[in-house]
């Protein structure tokens, strides 16, 4: 691994589909810090081939420093039907561990918001891990509130399926 320095070494830019496997690892890491890593399913392939092109599932900005990768927000967009707004949704954001607390996730939020903006966005939503505090407090320092009144539900597995199936 690099020696990293501190945060002024740390450079922001989009993701490149040769980031897939430290994107990768990121998320194991992510995970694994979280107690959940063996629920991570994904391959540095899925990255590649989801993640880039004319047809990408999502963007991705990367932290760089000593040319290793150090943080990662991975977004997508969004739409509000009662705002009648674009704005943008991050699904992970990651900055190791040698670096938290010096603005690393900051400087990738703000990335993330100056993108939507810059395409008539004027909002971000994300989820936050319900037992991650100290990810919850980092959050409402920016200004990014909880929202009681929402309350995210997924399908996943055979409830996705039986759902997709139903008009087979």
């Amino acid at each position: 691994m690099t020696k990293v320095g501190d945060a002024s070494d740390v450079t922001i830019r989009a993701g490149r589909p040769e980031d897939a496997e430290a994107m990768h690892r990121a998320i194991l890491e992510m995970g694994h810090g979280l107690g959940m890593e063996a629920k991570i399913t994904s391959t540095a392939e899925d990255f590649r081939r989801c993640g880039f092109g004319s047809e990408a599932a999502f963007g991705s900005f990367v932290a760089e420093a000593g040319g290793e990768l150090v943080g990662l927000c991975l977004y997508f967009p969004i739409f509000s039907t009662w705002r009648g707004r674009p704005g943008v949704f991050v699904q992970d954001l990651y900055v190791d561990q040698r670096l938290r607390g010096q603005g690393v996730g900051e400087r990738l939020l703000r990335e993330a918001a100056s993108w939507s903006k810059a395409r008539g966005g004027d909002y971000l939503r994300l989820a936050v891990d319900a037992e991650n505090l100290a990810a919850q407090r980092f959050y409402e320092r920016l200004g990014i509130a909880w929202q009681k009144a929402d309350r995210e539900h997924a399908a996943y597995g055979d409830a996705f399926r039986a759902l997709a199936d139903a008009n087979d």
